[in-house]
């Protein structure tokens, strides 16, 4: 068990905590990124300028697939899913 005694989290402790949330996670995915390619040598297929770009370890790329243009879309806007 642990000594450290919790105490209640407060809405700035909170807001504070899930504002790292976004660089966190960016953080993450680009370590996930390097790990798979260093560790096992895979390929690793990403999308860079509108395409679809398979990456491997020793630094060569292939495109896959060019891309359509996407929507862009504000933050904060639900979308709704059509049917």
């Amino acid at each position: 068990m642990s000594s450290r005694t919790s105490r209640p989290l407060t809405e700035r402790a909170m807001r504070i905590a899930e504002s790292r949330i976004p660089e966190l996670a960016a953080r993450s995915g680009h370590e996930a990124y390097k790990t798979t390619l260093s560790r096992t040598g895979a390929v690793v297929v990403k999308t860079s300028q509108g395409q679809m770009v398979e990456r491997r370890a020793d630094g060569t790329s292939t495109v896959i697939k060019h891309l359509p243009l996407g929507k862009r879309v504000t933050p904060g806007v639900i979308l709704k899913r059509s049917k």
